[in-house]
């Protein structure tokens, strides 16, 4: 990225009540309410041409985000575990909003031109985010509760209504997020594409929808890493290393994926290419994420391609 001579660069820890705020070359920390009035006081003390670094924290971090963006500012938003460990590779000694501030401006100052801008989420992606994140929540409790009295009966009798009400919300969020997709012409276009892959259901259709959405010029590989389901080296010298995925992004896209993974390598479509994973002498989980990662290949040069799923072009997808 080419900056301007006069582009400030710009860290700001975000907390929920505060936000600290250090710029490259000037000395000090300033801190500012975590509010709309806040925020229009940092926004005004930054040129606009500012290049903004901010972790990510759930909900805490967006309305910063959005206002900087909004205000023609470049944002970065950070993964907090590349920035926790780039501050133990300055030498970072202790943790404080202050010296948080101060290392996120270090890091967007050195590294800005390897980072991806970021971009606000549609009214409809940010609707499927919402409703996907809250289905996940609802989903992760009903199997935590029913597995915590699936040892005893009696337990199991007085939880029994409580996970029904949680499955009953379940299929209410699943279907808002289908009215969500519908309600959108080119969402229910792309669903439609994305969910003739055998294997890809309405759920993991809605994810891709909202994942492809946010990346159309992207390659299959940039959406594979988006997800976090890349394989990465570890490789020195002569020693070739065991791959690991970089389980970077939204943890619920890798889990709805590899469950999507799981339904297809049950399909007649599916089912050879993953015994082919497993003859090579994969484990389940990691034939299963192969598989995981060619659905989502398919699914995106249909997205692509607006075309609907065919066997026989999809051989041909990496």
């Amino acid at each position: 990225m080419k900056t301007h001579p006069a582009t400030s660069f710009v860290g700001v820890d975000v907390a929920s009540a505060h936000l600290d705020v250090a710029v490259h070359g000037q000395p000090g920390v300033r801190r500012f309410a975590n509010t709309a009035s806040g925020i229009a006081q940092l926004l005004g003390t930054v040129p606009p041409s500012s290049v903004l670094g901010l972790e990510s924290t759930g909900r805490y971090h967006a309305p910063l985000a959005q206002a900087a963006h909004a205000a023609g500012l470049r944002v970065h938003v950070l993964n907090p575990l590349n920035t926790r460990n780039y501050a133990k590779s300055v030498g970072q000694r202790g943790k404080t909003d202050r010296m948080d501030a101060l290392v996120l401006t270090r890091y967007v100052f050195k590294e800005h031109s390897t980072l991806r801008p970021w971009q606000p989420l549609t009214a409809n992606q940010a609707a499927l985010r919402e409703l996907l994140a809250h289905r996940a929540t609802l989903v992760r409790q009903r199997s935590a509760l029913a597995q915590a009295s699936s040892h005893n009966k009696a337990l199991a009798r007085v939880d029994e209504p409580v996970l029904q009400a949680l499955q009953q919300a379940i299929q209410r969020i699943d279907e808002e997020i289908e009215g969500e997709i519908r309600a959108d012409p080119a969402s229910r276009q792309a669903f439609d594409r994305i969910t003739s892959v055998p294997g890809l259901g309405p759920v993991c259709g809605s994810l891709l929808v909202m994942i492809f959405g946010r990346m159309p010029a992207a390659s299959a590989d940039a959406v594979v890493a988006f997800t976090g389901l890349d394989p990465r080296p570890n490789d020195s010298g002569k020693k070739t290393g065991q791959r690991r995925l970089s389980k970077k992004g939204w943890p619920e896209s890798r889990r709805l994926l590899y469950a999507a993974a799981m339904s297809a390598a049950r399909t007649k479509t599916w089912k050879s290419f993953y015994q082919a994973q497993r003859s090579k002498g994969l484990s389940t989980t990691a034939a299963l994420v192969v598989l995981a990662r060619k659905l989502m290949r398919v699914a995106f040069s249909l997205f692509k391609q607006h075309a609907m799923f065919d066997a026989r072009l999809a051989a041909t997808v990496a």
